[in-house]
């Protein structure tokens, strides 16, 4: 078997999952001397979410993704970059508790710079930076050619996808997560930028990026097509992801509130039958 078939084992991509899926199970193991007591907990939604994705993570960077993206189809190196950025990190997040962050981080320089880059703000720009960067023709065919500058485009996304679900998914009451309102508004804003250099994906007249226009074609897609599906899922899949969040996280959010609303018409009912009650009591 040859061509993107052909397996490789990807050494760099492996041991990188290896080690983000052993600490995890380490310090899961040991966590009574990580966290105190009441803190150290770790649910069964937690595991499943983290494990979910490390194995997004693994789909996105090793073979075959990874040979197809680098070797034969924009495409699939778009579709590697939406897995990590809209897939893997939040649920990283998700499924890490907070003690365990918390010990990972420290309370020293480390804790203080990551909590400084989480800020929303900083973070939007951060992310919709490097979107945009990692989308410069010079850059892409750089990467396409050292595999040391892939490798480091691809942890740099892990880490400011990382960064930029903070104020959304945040385990840490350090870093605290936006508010409902500002946190839609926040996922909003992440959905209007990657339209731009997506736009010119879609409706370039020609080729963006030589070295893909001079690969091997799969399935007879031309590099143009292939290209334009690129732009595709930079757009429309990016953004269903983003706005189906936005949906979830909407619902939750009215669901919270409604469920505050009784809980308040319950305390004024019966605050009111406990005044009604001290009133009869005094007038007999």
């Amino acid at each position: 078997m040859s061509g993107p078939w052909a397996l490789e084992v990807e050494p760099g991509p492996v041991a990188l999952i290896a080690a983000i899926a052993g600490a995890y199970g380490l310090a899961a193991a040991r966590r009574s001397l990580l966290a105190p007591s009441p803190e150290r907990a770790l649910s069964r939604r937690q595991v499943w979410c983290f494990s979910a994705g490390v194995l997004s993570l693994l789909l996105a960077l090793v073979w075959p993704m990874h040979r197809l993206g680098e070797d034969y189809l924009f495409s699939a190196h778009m579709l590697q970059h939406m897995v990590i950025g809209y897939v893997t990190a939040p649920l990283l997040l998700l499924g890490t508790p907070g003690w365990m962050l918390r010990a990972l981080l420290g309370r020293g320089v480390i804790f203080s710079v990551t909590r400084a880059l989480c800020r929303p703000l900083v973070a939007f720009l951060m992310f919709n930076l490097l979107i945009v960067v990692t989308h410069w023709p010079a850059l892409v065919d750089l990467s396409l050619r050292q595999g040391a500058v892939h490798a480091g485009l691809h942890l740099a996304l892990i880490g400011v996808s990382l960064v930029v679900w903070m104020p959304v998914v945040s385990p840490l009451p350090e870093i605290p997560r936006l508010a409902p309102p500002m946190n839609l508004l926040y996922l909003f804003g992440q959905s209007i930028v990657p339209t731009v250099p997506a736009s010119f994906l879609t409706f370039g007249d020609g080729l963006v990026y030589d070295l893909y226009g001079r690969a091997p074609r799969l399935w007879n897609i031309s590099a143009i097509t292939d290209q334009q599906v690129a732009g595709l899922l930079m757009k429309v899949g990016g953004g269903f992801l983003l706005w189906g969040t936005i949906a979830v996280l909407f619902f939750v959010w009215q669901a919270d509130e409604e469920r505050e609303e009784r809980a308040n018409r319950r305390a004024r009912v019966a605050l009111s039958e406990l005044e009604l009650g001290l009133e009869v009591s005094t007038r007999t």
